[in-house]
C-alpha cells in the first residue's frame, strides 16, 4: 500500500498566514512575478478545490486544465471562507486511501494518485512561502512536510538532467542552506526574495 502523507498541518499553516493577510496587501507583489498577492490567493483557492477533485478522480475541467492555460486567479467576496472551506475539503479528500491508489489527472497531466498528493503538498508548503514572504509573516512548515518536498524537487531536477526545477532553473543555494531554503531554490525560487523596499 502506498504511504499517505496528512495534509493538515500544511493546509492550517496557509490557512493562518491567509487569516492574517491584511486586505491592504493584496496588491503587493509575490515571489510569483505575474501575481499580486491577491491573484496567488485566488489560484490556493483554486488548487485547493482542484486538489480535492484530483484525490477522488472527479476528473473534468479543475483537473484537466493546464495551469499555463487558465486565467490568472484572484480573490472574489468571501475568499477567506471559501479558501478555508477548500483547504478542509483538501485535506480530508487526501486522508482517503484511494486518493493515493491508481491513476489521476491535475493541470491536464495524467499521473499516480500518489504522486500528485505529493504535488498537492508541495503546492502548499511553496505557496505558503510565496504568502510569508510577500505579507512580511513568519514560516515554518513541518520537517517532514519539507522533507517530502525536498524530495519531490529534487528528483525532478535530477531527472531534468539541465538544471531545470518544477517551476523554473533551481537556485544554487549552500549545502548546508535550511531546509525551507532549499526547497524554495529546488522550486526556482530566490530564499532570498523580499518585497521591494523591504
Amino acid at each position: 500500500m502506498t504511504e499517505m502523507i496528512d495534509l493538515a498541518a500544511q493546509a492550517r499553516l496557509v490557512a493562518q498566514l491567509a487569516e492574517h493577510t491584511d486586505e491592504a496587501r493584496l496588491d503587493a507583489p509575490t515571489p510569483c512575478e505575474a501575481y499580486a498577492v491577491r491573484h496567488l490567493l485566488g489560484h490556493l483557492v483554486g488548487l485547493a478545490g482542484a486538489f480535492q477533485d484530483v484525490a477522488r478522480k472527479n476528473l473534468g475541467p479543475t483537473t484537466n486544465t493546464s495551469p499555463d492555460a487558465a486565467p490568472r486567479a484572484d480573490v472574489a467576496p468571501g475568499w477567506r471562507a471559501e479558501l478555508e472551506r477548500n483547504l478542509g475539503g483538501m485535506t480530508e479528500a487526501w486522508r482517503d486511501p484511494q486518493a493515493w491508489e491508481g491513476e489521476t489527472q491535475a493541470g491536464g497531466v495524467t499521473l499516480p494518485g500518489a504522486v500528485a498528493g505529493l504535488i498537492a503538498l508541495n503546492e502548499l508548503v511553496l505557496h505558503g512561502w510565496d504568502l510569508a514572504r510577500a505579507t512580511g509573516q513568519a514560516y515554518a512548515p513541518g520537517r517532514a512536510d519539507l522533507d517530502v518536498c525536498h524530495g519531490l524537487l529534487s528528483a525532478w531536477a535530477e531527472d531534468d538532467g539541465a538544471g531545470g526545477g518544477l517551476f523554473g532553473p533551481v537556485v544554487r543555494v549552500p549545502e548546508d542552506a535550511p531546509l525551507l531554503d532549499r526547497v524554495v531554490a529546488l522550486s526556482g525560487r530566490r530564499p532570498d526574495w523580499a518585497p521591494p523596499g523591504a
